[in-house]
């Protein structure tokens, strides 16, 4: 995913910049208003995060210019400004989402999170998730392998789900762990482990081709045998 930060104290930014690379995004940053326009408009991206009080250009102008640009891409406010007022008028300009400073970095990479997976919802429109016989309905919450329908609980659904959007990427633990469960958890966990092979029982055990792989070292990863 790529991101363009829009933040004039560097400090801050530089912070966000590095705890967001660490995650695995591509991190843009521009210091001034104008800055964030012209790269918004000159690049393609999936989240655009803006301060308000911005030098050149205002937050708010940033959020119009880049929304009558760009109707798909998510903008998220990242702002000292915490009137409601302020509020009203960032979503009256394009926002999906505000979030006020001080802040909690984990807080940040939640909000984001769920704008990616919002962004996602959208752009299937509800579709199903597929990779051989394998389908899941995000909508419907339903699960089916040729055609048999496949009772899951609510994490192995969601854990399912971000496999099958991840197909054919391997996934570390970490990465499973922090946008499946999105909560502090223990490194040393055994969690992943036991829900990979709660979904392998339900997914693979009774059929000849399996989907969930094992990458040593590395992760798991989601594809057709072969």
């Amino acid at each position: 995913m790529k991101i363009l930060l829009v933040e004039d104290e560097e400090k801050l930014a530089s912070f966000v910049k590095q705890g967001l690379q660490e995650q695995s995004y591509i991190v843009d940053v521009a210091y001034d208003g104008l800055d964030g326009k012209n790269k918004a408009l000159k690049n393609r991206y999936d989240l655009i995060i803006v301060d308000l009080m911005l030098p050149k250009k205002s937050g708010f102008a940033l959020c119009k210019a880049i929304r009558a640009y760009d109707s798909d891409v998510m903008i998220l406010i990242l702002t000292a400004l915490e009137s409601t007022r302020d509020k009203i008028q960032a979503f009256e300009s394009g926002a999906d989402d505000y979030l006020t400073k001080p802040f909690d970095f984990r807080e940040l990479l939640l909000r984001i999170r769920a704008l990616f997976r919002r962004k996602t919802t959208r752009e299937t429109g509800g579709n199903l998730l597929q990779i051989s016989d394998l389908e899941l309905d995000p909508v419907g919450k339903i699960v089916k392998r040729g055609g048999k329908r496949i009772e899951l609980t609510a994490k192995e659904f969601t854990l399912l789900e971000y496999l099958l959007l991840n197909q054919n990427r391997v996934v570390s633990r970490v990465d499973i762990l922090e946008n499946v469960w999105e909560t502090d958890f223990d490194p040393q966990s055994n969690t992943v482990e036991v829900y990979i092979n709660f979904l392998r029982r339900k997914i693979d055990k009774n059929f000849t081709s399996k989907l969930i792989h094992t990458v040593i070292g590395m992760g798991y990863v989601l594809r057709e045998d072969g």
